[in-house]
């Protein structure tokens, strides 16, 4: 069932940074806390907009919220990203290995000799 509960988490996350509102929101909060009035500056959206940006982020585990005198500063949680930072590198070998495959074919097909700029042609030493 932990399974399940990394997916479902996972599944929240991949959503919340779906949106590009959600993403800046994320990378502002990158170099600290932020009230939700400074994390709605950039943006042309109403309140109620910026609220709901803000729910699903804390509800994907994205960010926290606390309460300081009148202010709510959000602050990111850096440990759902490691998450996805972990499923994301889990297809790493993938990756490098069609790369290495796609870099053999290139490397096979390579001519042994290419033209110069004049139009002479210009031998390759191996």
């Amino acid at each position: 069932m932990a399974s399940a509960t990394v997916s479902d988490g996972l599944d929240l996350t991949f959503a919340a940074l779906a949106d590009p509102t959600r993403r800046a929101m994320l990378a502002r909060l990158a170099s600290g806390e932020a009230t939700v009035n400074e994390l709605a500056e950039p943006f042309a959206l109403s309140q109620p907009a910026i609220s709901k940006h803000l729910k699903v982020l804390e509800r994907a585990g994205l960010i926290s919220r606390s309460r300081a005198a009148q202010t709510r500063p959000c602050r990111l949680e850096a440990a759902r990203l490691q998450d996805v930072a972990q499923w994301v590198s889990s297809y790493r070998a993938l990756w490098e290995h069609s790369f290495d495959r796609l870099d053999a074919l290139l490397q096979s097909t390579t001519p042994t000799s290419t033209p110069t700029p004049k139009g002479k042609r210009h031998v390759r030493k191996p």
